[in-house]
């Protein structure tokens, strides 16, 4: 009772930080909580879906956002207040994502689940989202393109079932203690077959369950689908699966989002060790690493500025004349690919400050302050950058 008390405390807090955060920003938080009706000609009035647009939404209009889709009503309010605590941060670890969920009770919608769920080979609901409700999205909301779908028992098995079905209508998928017994959409009857034939861009999936007395029967098929995806799966699907055994059942989407968000994300906000078995390669292969994962994963942009910056560093900490002309190589490389990046200015300034190339680390470090508005970074830079002057109007002196 102690622990549903704190969690139930917890979530209110998180709801609440939303609303005040909105506030803080001078934004009204019903701009950001609208709807968006949904036409179709498979059904004969529109289905209005609940959104939630993130609270920089308007202050960035050149800012394009990923897109979270639940088909539960009941969803938004912790899906939400997660998403605002978990990005305020700037962005870590949740992207600012665009929240989508479904009507609660709408007659269409279940009429068309329940097809999914009982007749093998009906398409409506997935129809549905590929040609009306995603488009409509993108068509109404700034989105990047990218795709998660979240879902909690029945919704995660039809998380499962589209995976199988129509995988490239998101990039990743999370569910949480999915139904799978009595032949629910037939996934692990189909989930040999499609999942061994799918192809194209990379796929996510994180799937969870617990022990609790409310999973126990779908352990067993839990587990049968487990094992398919291990045998089954191609190199396409990038898969997680764990289990929350001893955490209570209605706890299972709250932790799944969060474990399914930090796994999603982290190649995006890792840097990567100088070490590592990639930049072992060189700043060529950190380079093309990224450049996967900016087409192929994600299809937005992921810099290399942070890895090729730890690269370089570590060819300074070697102490060498060699190395510090690799790592002044490496910051012209980062600078080359990223010129509005106002770290890699700032890095290669300071190579050429302690190469006593004051003049070009003077021009770098005034393109470093000229690309950020933080004023932490700003007040760091302008501190530098009067640094470096002083030492040219000190050597001018002394000639």
């Amino acid at each position: 009772m102690l622990k549903q008390f704190v969690f139930g405390i917890t979530l209110l807090l998180a709801v609440t930080l939303f609303a005040a955060h909105s506030q803080a920003q001078g934004i009204d938080p019903q701009q950001l909580n609208t709807s968006l009706d949904v036409s179709s000609s498979l059904s004969d009035k529109p289905l209005s879906f609940n959104v939630t647009l993130p609270p920089s939404y308007f202050d960035n209009p050149d800012k394009r956002y990923v897109v979270m889709f639940d088909f539960h009503p009941r969803s938004q309010a912790y899906l939400n207040g997660m998403h605002d605590w978990m990005s305020h941060n700037g962005d870590w670890p949740w992207l600012e994502t665009i929240i989508v969920t479904a009507p609660d009770g709408d007659k269409t919608l279940g009429d068309w689940k329940g097809l999914a769920i009982e007749e093998r080979g009906d398409t409506k609901l997935l129809d549905f989202m590929e040609q009306a409700l995603l488009p409509a999205i993108d068509t109404q909301y700034r989105t990047n393109g990218f795709r998660i779908m979240n879902g909690f028992t029945g919704n995660a098995g039809l998380g499962l079932y589209t995976l199988i079905n129509r995988p490239e209508l998101f990039n990743a998928y999370f569910v949480a203690s999915p139904v799978l017994s009595k032949d629910f959409a037939y996934v692990i009857k189909d989930a040999p077959k499609k999942l061994a034939a799918m192809k194209g861009k990379p796929r996510f999936l994180f799937m969870s369950t617990s022990d609790s007395s409310f999973e126990e029967r779908q352990l067993a098929s839990f587990a049968e689908m487990e094992a398919i995806i291990r045998t089954s799966a191609s190199s396409t699907l990038d898969y997680h699966i764990k289990r929350f055994d001893g955490t209570y059942y209605m706890t299972q989407p709250i932790l799944a989002t969060a474990y399914g968000i930090e796994l999603l994300f982290n190649d995006y906000h890792q840097v990567l060790k100088a070490d590592s078995e990639i930049s072992r390669l060189g700043p060529q292969a950190i380079l093309d690493h990224y450049k996967y994962l900016s087409e192929e994963k994600y299809g937005f942009e992921v810099p290399a500025t942070d890895s090729l910056i730890a690269l370089a560093e570590a060819e300074i900490a070697n102490g060498s004349p060699e190395g510090a002309e690799k790592a002044l190589a490496i910051y012209l490389l980062a600078v080359e690919h990223y010129p509005t990046s106002h770290t890699a200015q700032d890095a290669l300034a300071s190579a050429y400050a302690d190469a006593e190339e004051l003049e070009l680390a003077i021009k770098h470090e005034q393109l470093a302050l000229d690309n950020t508005d933080h004023p932490f970074w700003r007040n760091k830079y302008s501190e530098r950058l009067k640094k470096y002057q002083a030492s040219v109007g000190g050597r001018s002196s002394n000639l």
